[in-house]
């Protein structure tokens, strides 16, 4: 049902992205793990749905990965071999952002477009994949190396830093609360950081359990810790240019939401349906089974 779910869903997305007919071929790059075989890379680019040689690809190393990631993401799911792929396709402004993810238990697609929002990166269709089940934290590393070789403008790196250290502490909430409400969470208050730059961390905390109420969230204290933490590292970023992408954000995480809702209604159709012909040819049975 779930594995149905998620199909379904990515069919949903992919059709909905407002792409204009007239748009150009638009630049792409696969930024491949450096410590896969190359039967794995083939099976990743089956997951990527391009063909080898396509898009320019570039590799990403552990080294490279650890450069973002230590200091914020447990050693645990860092490891110590590169697997983490993505394949980054930049798109008509406007467009807004797509990520979609194969084999990865960790982090969603919704927490990837709300960090990479941070980051600096917007109007992209990106695909997140590995040979086998892994994290997806080291994914944004590939997403910052693809986007910047493409555009040929460097990501700010304090926002890149920021953007990891908020995939990381909306991945720990999402496993508690789930994804969604993490990412929104996280999003609200990335609306009011003008006013949290005057707030104490006592107000801040206040403020943090006021958004999760309105989502039916009860956090804990540490939780919120991490939240204020977040905050206080978000409010050295620009924050007029990250309340415009947000905004963004979350005209995106609308659209997934409702897709997600319309999934799940055309399941539960398919499964009822399912279970009424099945009942219907056991009474056959059952009559057949009487002679």
């Amino acid at each position: 049902m779930k594995k149905l779910i998620s199909v379904l869903l990515m069919v949903l997305l992919v059709c909905s992205m407002a792409v204009p007919a007239y748009a150009e071929v638009n630049q792409s790059r696969a930024v491949i793990g450096a410590d896969l075989t190359d039967e794995q890379i083939e099976s990743v680019y089956n997951m990527f749905g391009v063909k080898r040689g396509d898009p320019i690809e570039l590799t990403m190393t552990n080294a490279e990965e650890r450069a973002y990631l230590e200091g914020y993401v447990d050693e645990s799911l860092i490891g110590t071999r590169s697997i983490s792929c993505v394949y980054v396709e930049l798109l008509p402004s406007g467009s807004g952002m797509a990520v979609t993810t194969s084999n990865i238990n960790w982090c969603t697609g919704e927490m990837y477009v709300s960090a990479l929002a941070t980051a600096g990166i917007t109007d992209a269709n990106i695909v997140v994949a590995a040979p086998f089940e892994v994290s997806g934290t080291a994914a944004l590393s590939g997403i910052y190396k693809a986007y910047e070789d493409m555009t040929g403008m460097k990501l700010d790196d304090l926002a890149k830093l920021v953007s990891t250290q908020e995939l990381t502490i909306t991945g720990e909430l999402a496993a508690e609360i789930g994804s969604m409400d993490s990412t929104s969470i996280v999003n609200e208050l990335k609306l009011m950081l003008d006013v949290t730059k005057t707030m104490s961390d006592d107000e801040i905390r206040a403020e943090i359990r006021e958004i999760a109420s309105r989502y039916n969230v009860k956090l804990t204290d540490t939780q919120v810790n991490q939240l204020l933490t977040l905050c206080r590292s978000l409010e050295g970023l620009d924050g007029e240019a990250l309340k415009a992408r947000v905004e963004d954000v979350q005209s995106t995480l609308q659209k997934v939401s409702d897709a997600k809702n319309k999934v799940v209604g055309f399941v539960e159709g398919v499964k009822k349906v399912v279970d009424s012909v099945s009942g219907f040819f056991d009474k056959i049975k059952d009559i057949i089974a009487r002679f």
